[in-house]
């Protein structure tokens, strides 16, 4: 037994002087094209959530192949660039996408009240984001089954075919320049008749935008984007021009927004009113008052203007965006995990369980001792200007600005 021990021990030793080995037969050549790789990644797509720049390589008779896939031509034509320079022997089947599973079909809409957007595309794999009905998205690449799609606020995941119409450039042009309709209400549903008593066509949530068709006094005639004709009550909803043009984004409508989704559950990934995380919530609050934020509060954190980083909450005004995590070290870095809305009197709305009101005030009965310790910083979203805020007034991601409003009766 002993001497069947101490073989078994020198065999391990053998095993492991093997891989320590071949671990470190990287070459020059290998080091270098893997720093340009990251070079080119961290200057063109340093955030995999926004950005494709998938890039593999490997060495066949004395010269590199590169494959991979990115959405960014220039990263691809800056890559190639940098190897040639360096004399470095290669061949490339480097994709840009979308790529030929798309067959023309490079935009999409959302023809779901939600659909859920996910990591990978199968069901079972993680829900990382939400897209409401109407949303128009970029798309890829796709399976039998599912697409991989790009969200305006420039996240990327796969969803269902069920959820969505893909279409042409000239469709989608066409859905573009037609009139539209968003609904206001927390929840509700679309009718198959100008009457609430008549069948539904589906449920509907908060932000859905649709095609307006025609009017009466009472509902919006609207069509869905994979053409189901449906009625919406006008008193859920708005023309979306109208609805932009006589939008007045305050601290006041942010709070009134926030609190009318008093009591949404958490949902990982969630970003509508069936339920939302935390960066949802603050980006569904910021949307109904004409604002796009970044998905996660990771990204919203870099947006903006720093109001606060050392707990002094009288500097905070109504509608600034707190974040919570664990502060940097000399030895981690920084990690966004939470974010909610000041609405002023010591208190901050967020989504955590469930959307509910917490204070920072610890005589208060809803004082948040768990948040206050992970507190980070606030930044100030309203009425800034950064790379990653985007305006609904300034850009026509729903319509062009030159659509007809209203078709009536």
């Amino acid at each position: 037994m002993q001497t069947r021990s101490k073989s078994w021990i020198k065999f391990i030793l053998i095993l492991s002087t093997i891989f320590v080995i071949s671990c470190s037969e990287k070459t020059e050549d290998d080091q270098e094209i893997e720093t340009l790789v990251a070079g080119v990644k961290n200057e063109f797509a340093p955030d995999k959530r926004i950005a494709i720049f998938d890039i593999d390589f490997e060495k066949k008779d004395g010269a590199f192949e590169i494959k991979g896939e990115t959405n960014i031509p220039e990263a691809k034509n800056r890559l190639l660039e940098k190897l040639k320079a360096r004399n470095i022997k290669y061949s490339e089947s480097i994709s840009v996408l979308p790529d030929s599973s798309v067959a023309g079909e490079q935009y999409g809409v959302i023809s779901n009240s939600v659909a859920n957007l996910r990591g990978e595309g199968k069901h079972s794999a993680e829900l990382v984001t939400q897209a409401t009905l109407g949303t128009p998205v970029k798309i890829w690449k796709r399976t039998k089954e599912w697409l991989y799609v790009q969200t305006p606020d420039g996240y990327l995941a796969w969803v269902d075919h069920g959820g969505i119409t893909a279409m042409t450039r000239e469709e989608f042009d066409m859905w573009k320049s037609s009139a539209k309709v968003i609904y206001t209400n927390t929840y509700g549903q679309s009718y198959k008749e100008a009457s609430i008593e008549s069948k539904p066509v589906s449920d509907l949530v908060i932000g859905a935008i649709l095609e307006l068709e025609a009017e009466n006094s009472d509902f919006f005639k609207v069509r869905y984007p994979d053409g189901r004709p449906a009625f919406i009550s006008k008193n859920e909803a708005a023309v979306y021009s109208d609805w932009l043009s006589q939008m007045e984004t305050g601290q006041a409508e942010l709070v009134t927004t926030a609190e009318n989704l008093m009591g949404l559950p958490y949902l990982w990934g969630g970003t509508s009113s069936k339920g939302v995380d935390c960066s949802g919530f603050t980006k569904t609050v910021f949307f109904m008052n004409g604002m796009i934020l970044p998905r996660d509060a990771s990204q919203q954190i870099r947006e903006g203007k720093l109001v606060d980083s050392i707990g002094q909450f009288e500097k905070l005004e109504v509608g600034d965006l707190l974040f919570f995590g664990r502060p940097a070290t000399d030895s981690t870095s920084e990690k966004v995990v939470h974010v909610g809305m000041w609405i002023g009197n010591n208190e901050f709305i967020h989504a955590s369980g469930d959307v509910h009101i917490s204070s920072m005030d610890t005589a208060s009965e809803n004082f948040d001792e768990f948040n206050k310790n992970r507190y980070l910083r606030t930044k100030r979203m309203l009425g800034q200007n950064s790379k990653g805020l985007t305006y609904l007034s300034e850009k026509d991601i729903y319509m062009v600005s030159n659509s007809k409003d209203t078709i009536s009766n």
